[in-house]
């Protein structure tokens, strides 16, 4: 392990930053490049541009929990000494406290970059990656993706997850995985449910472009969710590096991202999956800074106080609300809501799942089968041309009656004016 206050490489990565929940994690490495701790921490443009440095003046986000649902966080590297307060592992294949990275290669330290963004803690004063909340708490809860999954498929791992995060006390879950589905499995439905029911506020990633997700994916669609879409270096919409979607609420930078390895040293990555939890330790400031507003006010503060961007209406499918404004969620003025602004999962539920047997929640055991998968959004299905010719009630009802009672009328009055025209000629003949 390197030395606290020294880096001992710096990787220049493209992270698949929204990790598929149905496939590992799909990274390219570029040649190591040497540098100093202190170049870490100079790469960090957030912190001062997006607010966090001015929201420190009011707080860290010391005593909020952030639940880190991911491929494992490694809260041994130096970045993170004293972060990582408690976890689990829900795939079955890692370790029992959540901190052994799971995957193939890079994909397997995703969980301890998204953890150095979101709680970092640095190596010294100018040294290292400082985190967004760099005094919140970090629960980590390891899922298995792709190759490395075990008995528990992918969606029940997130459900299991989720849940547990909840019972351990966290009031923030950041959720860096997608489903690449519009649609979720009706166990996503209670454990998220749970979630909200306990005040806590979910933060989703997008996804990316570059890594095939064209539309933000399941869980960053489910009603009440933080979704979170990613901007370049100058706040404009990252193409390569994040979807859009009607249910997008903010954006947060989402390249030249910085993060902590396992094992020491540090990451240059770009994604969704960075995006995700600078805003989630935006939350957990907020919450620490208003202990007494729930999760709507909280979710209301971030998009309320977030400054344009794109020049278009708002809320837009490409950038929510607009940037991320850490300080002014902290300290502005924002009015109280009754509701989660973006959205109602159990309106939804009510809704949409009608047609479908009600879920029963049930905490979801390791070797569990999933529950089946609604089927996926789709357009409406076009209308057969055969269909035209077919004597059924609706074609004649909606076509053909229709059809005929318009071109009788006009028939009428092409012969009356046929009539006409020969009843004048006529009577001019004779004139």
């Amino acid at each position: 392990m390197p030395h606290p206050g020294r880096l001992t490489r710096l990787r220049r990565t493209l992270a698949a930053g929204a990790t598929a929940l149905a496939a590992a994690l799909v990274v390219g490495i570029a040649p190591a490049t040497a540098a100093h701790a202190d170049q870490v921490r100079d790469l960090e443009y957030w912190l001062t541009e997006y607010g966090f440095a001015q929201a420190w003046q009011t707080t860290k986000g010391a005593g909020v929990k952030v639940a880190i649902i991911d491929t494992g966080v490694d809260g041994t590297v130096p970045d993170l000494a004293g972060a990582v307060t408690g976890g689990t592992d829900v795939s079955g294949v890692g370790a029992a406290n959540g901190q052994k990275p799971l995957g193939d290669g890079d994909a397997a330290d995703h969980g301890t970059w998204v953890a150095s963004l979101l709680a970092g803690r640095g190596t010294g004063p100018d040294s290292g990656v400082l985190g967004a909340a760099p005094q919140a708490s970090v629960l980590t809860a390891s899922v298995a993706l792709g190759k490395s999954t075990g008995a528990v498929n992918s969606d029940d791992q997130i459900a299991q997850a989720v849940r547990w995060a909840v019972d351990a006390g966290a009031s923030v879950i950041n959720i860096s995985l997608t489903r690449n589905t519009l649609d979720w499995p009706t166990s996503w439905d209670d454990a998220f449910q749970y979630a909200f029911s306990h005040d806590v506020v979910v933060v989703a990633a997008a996804g990316n472009r570059g890594s095939g997700t064209t539309e933000v994916g399941a869980p960053a669609t489910i009603p009440g969710v933080l979704t979170v879409a990613g901007v370049d270096r100058a706040g404009q919409a990252s193409f390569d590096a994040s979807s859009q979607g009607i249910t997008i609420g903010v954006s947060a930078p989402s390249e030249q991202l910085v993060g902590a390895n396992p094992g020491g040293g540090y990451v240059q990555w770009a994604g969704t999956s960075g995006a995700a939890p600078l805003v989630a330790g935006a939350v957990a400031l907020v919450r620490a800074a208003h202990p007494e507003l729930k999760a709507p006010d909280v979710i209301n503060r971030i998009i309320r106080t977030a400054r344009p961007a794109g020049g278009g209406a708002v809320p837009s499918p490409v950038y929510g609300y607009g940037l991320l404004d850490a300080a002014a969620a902290v300290t502005a003025t924002v009015p109280h809501v009754s509701a989660n602004p973006m959205g109602d999962l159990t309106e939804w539920i009510h809704i949409h799942r009608r047609a479908q047997a009600p879920a029963t929640a049930v905490p979801q055991t390791p070797g569990a089968q999933a529950a089946p998968a609604p089927a996926k959004l789709s357009p409406e299905r076009p209308v057969e041309w055969e269909s035209f010719f077919w004597p059924r009630w609706s074609v004649l009802t909606t076509l053909w009656l229709p059809f005929a009672l318009i071109a009788g009328f006009v028939t009428l009055l092409a012969l009356g004016g046929v009539g006409a025209w020969l009843h004048f000629r006529r009577a001019d003949g004779r004139g």
